[in-house]
């Protein structure tokens, strides 16, 4: 009785480790960005902020009529992902570019950002 249950354990172990594969993992380079999203994401936040802040675009949004604060404040309420996305947007813009067309593209994005909803 103990041979057979001993053998019939064994067969049972070598057939399991035939149809089991060995290796599930994959090894790969990653990038930093995908070591800490947050990090990315952040700096993103950080680079529209400062954009929203500087002197030349405080100006253009008075021009307009519109409170610097309250964009900021849309910046901080809009998602990762929203965020990324207009931060590659500025960052596509050439420089020494039209300012007026930068700070109309980065106004109309925080609009459908927010109002989108």
């Amino acid at each position: 009785m103990k041979f057979a249950l001993r053998t019939m354990i064994c067969r049972f172990l070598a057939i399991a480790m035939m149809m089991l594969p060995f290796q599930t993992g994959q090894a790969s380079m990653i990038g930093a960005d995908q070591v800490n999203p947050a990090a990315a994401v952040q700096v993103d936040r950080d680079f529209v902020l400062n954009y929203l802040s500087r002197s030349q675009t405080v100006n253009d949004f008075q021009t307009l009529g519109l409170d610097a604060q309250t964009a900021r404040d849309r910046v901080a309420a809009m998602t990762d992902d929203e965020v990324s996305s207009l931060a590659g947007k500025i960052s596509a813009v050439p420089a020494g570019g039209d300012g007026l067309v930068v700070l109309v593209l980065v106004v109309f994005l925080i609009w459908y950002f927010a109002f989108r909803r």
